[in-house]
């Protein structure tokens, strides 16, 4: 793998984090990366990681960017197949008992 990075000319005023920040936006802007595994490397919250990268106006293609709150792609299949088999089963509710005990 090869990674290009965009250094200043005077590194002394590097630090290990902002060299470790520096690793992490080439990574992914270079599609090695997922952004979650950007900010774990990074040491910073996703919230922040997105800020730098805003700060600098660097676009992130939407294809990498993973939401944290997003199931796993075999957990969402999973459920998908054992709801085709129900429906094959013929274990189907009617859509009047989807609320029944949701609190909204």
């Amino acid at each position: 793998m090869q990674i290009t990075i965009d250094l200043p000319d005077d590194l002394t005023r590097l630090d290990q984090a902002t060299l470790t920040q520096e690793i992490s936006i080439a990574l992914l802007q270079q599609q090695h990366i997922t952004f979650d595994q950007a900010t774990q490397l990074a040491g910073i919250s996703h919230s922040e990681f997105q800020q730098l990268l805003t700060n600098r106006n660097i676009h992130i293609s939407a294809a990498i960017v993973a939401d944290p709150d997003d199931e796993p792609e075999a957990l969402v299949l999973e459920s998908l197949r054992t709801s085709l088999q129900q429906i094959r089963e013929g274990k189907t509710h009617p859509i009047s008992e989807l609320w029944d005990g949701i609190d909204v």
